[in-house]
């Protein structure tokens, strides 16, 4: 495979927002790289460069037109690498070196596969007949250190008043759910407010695929697992969440809502668990309800039933979003309900002000 290293915008002359900066700054001497085994830095080859710039967040391998083609996204969305090229069969050997990296096997019959690579680096692989043009790779980089709370604030994520509406809310054991789109911060912005969280207190985080880093010196993590080739040996999220309630927990924290497992969060809110926490997909802040009911209906719950699940257990809603490469406070809300059915309404700042006195 052509070594991409001299194909990416040289970091030095690319903007970066502050946050970025400052990661760059500290992470020089921490490779990503460092921490993969030998058999996953031979399977990304000459990706390692992409893998260890500091700022890369994706990079994603695809054969479109039979040729294999590269993008990346370092911040400001997906940018394709013209010069770069390889042939299909060098990109399905990428895709099947980096899942047996993981543990796993890709070939036609099992051909859809995911890993987690060295320090938290998500690898997702297709072959065809599943993959349409051909194989596919996405791969997720992780932070190389922790955003604090102080850092998003200086970076302008959000002003004043909407910062200490935030820290209030933490440090009162209000039940947060952070909502937005793919790329937006969700993450990166639940990592920095369970930083506040007293170092008293137990975390249990349980994810799909372990993302947080939370600077705090009580965290127990848990990640599912996807069953073997076998079909054996699966533990989702769902059961993690099952026995984090055994595991004495101040607090728990789902990475992202997007299961059945979801329910079983509001009732553990809703039993004396504050302080908990989770992540959403949404677009803006005016779909989050009805994402939310149509998880309660996967666990068989009706929207009324979903309603007043939600609007006894979460206290605030918190919206963000990506702009210009930089993550931004976008709204802030709270659960209603109106006429039985759930609702939400956006915080004013003098409401927001009253809210967090």
């Amino acid at each position: 495979m052509n070594s991409p290293l001299t194909l990416v915008p040289d970091s030095a002359h690319t903007p970066h927002t502050s946050i970025e900066s400052s990661v760059a700054a500290r992470a020089r001497e921490r490779p990503r790289s460092a921490h993969l085994s030998v058999a996953a830095r031979r399977a990304f080859g000459g990706l390692l460069p992409l893998i260890d710039q500091p700022t890369m967040r994706d990079v994603l391998v695809q054969v479109r037109d039979g040729r294999g083609v590269l993008w990346v996204d370092q911040g400001r969305g997906v940018e394709e690498i013209e010069q770069w090229q390889a042939g299909p069969a060098v990109v399905a050997a990428l895709a099947r070196g980096l899942i047996a990296a993981g543990g796993r096997h890709l070939d036609e019959l099992c051909p859809m596969a995911d890993v987690r690579l060295g320090d938290g680096i998500r690898v997702h692989a297709v072959l065809p007949p599943v993959g349409c043009s051909g194989a596919a790779v996405s791969i997720r980089l992780p932070a190389l250190r922790r955003v604090s709370w102080t850092e998003m604030v200086s970076s302008g994520f959000c002003d004043a008043t909407a910062e200490h509406l935030l820290r209030s809310a933490v440090l009162r054991r209000q039940n947060v759910l952070i909502t937005g789109a793919t790329g937006s911060g969700k993450t990166t912005l639940l990592s920095a407010l369970l930083g506040l969280v007293p170092g008293s207190e137990r975390i249990i985080t349980i994810e799909d695929v372990a993302e947080l880093r939370i600077a705090h010196p009580h965290v127990v993590g848990l990640e599912a697992r996807q069953a073997n080739s076998e079909g054996a040996g699966e533990v989702g999220v769902d059961r993690l969440l099952r026995e984090a309630l055994r595991m004495r927990p101040d607090r728990i924290v789902l990475g992202e809502c997007r299961g059945a497992e979801t329910v079983t969060l509001l009732a553990a809110m809703n039993t004396g668990h504050d302080g908990g926490a989770g992540t959403l997909h949404a677009s803006a802040l005016a779909e989050v309800p009805a994402r939310l009911e149509m998880l309660g209906r996967l666990a068989g719950l009706d929207a009324q039933t979903v309603a007043r699940q939600v609007t006894a257990a979460i206290g605030l809603v918190v919206h963000v979003e990506r702009v210009e490469g930089a993550h931004r406070l976008a709204a802030l809300g709270s659960f209603v309900r109106e006429s039985g059915n759930l609702s939400i309404v956006p915080f004013s700042r003098g409401r927001a002000l009253r809210r967090a006195g």
